[in-house]
């Protein structure tokens, strides 16, 4: 049988996701930073007003700390919060095709990456047309979808920790 296209798992093989950034990525400043990427992918794309085709300088930047994130924090003392669950929660997602996960789980994930998806219409609409309404309000829908995530990432984690030996030893 064929495997679908995986938009979760393709995701992470573009990031070069390996055992050492998902354990990097579980420290909380990795988790809230992150959050930072859609505001600042924002004014790179903005700064054309003011650079012209120096924007595509920031814009570079951005993508580059989009790669960098997951890496640029240490490991953490301790998992016990919620943005390291949430972590914990995405590679568990990311596992479904060999330990299966309730399908709530799965239905959720996909309903807010629409969620997201359909954001980031208003979003870049706003952004080519300069309508700072529009750019807010597609940038307000991809945040508020991905915290949502994180947060549902959370409740995985927390239904699935003991499904498996692995995911038992994230913990610390």
């Amino acid at each position: 049988m064929a495997k679908k296209w995986d938009i979760f798992a393709l995701s992470e093989r573009m990031m070069g996701m390996d055992e050492a950034a998902w354990a990097r990525h579980a420290n909380p400043w990795s988790v809230y930073s992150r959050m930072s990427i859609l505001p600042l992918m924002t004014l790179a794309i903005w700064s054309r007003l003011w650079l012209g085709w120096g924007a595509l300088g920031p814009v570079a930047l951005v993508l580059l700390w989009v790669w960098y994130n997951p890496r640029a924090f240490s490991e953490p003392k301790t998992t016990n919060n919620w943005a390291a669950h949430g972590t914990f929660g995405e590679r568990i997602l990311l596992n479904r095709h060999a330990i299966e996960v309730p399908k709530h789980h799965i239905q959720w994930a996909v309903a807010l990456s629409m969620v997201a998806g359909f954001g980031a219409l208003p979003w870049i609409y706003g952004m080519w047309q300069m309508d700072i309404g529009m750019t807010l309000f597609g940038l307000s829908l991809m945040i508020g979808a991905k915290l949502w995530s994180v947060d549902r990432m959370v409740w995985l984690y927390q239904d699935r920790k003991d499904a498996d030996d692995r995911y038992a030893s994230w913990s610390k």
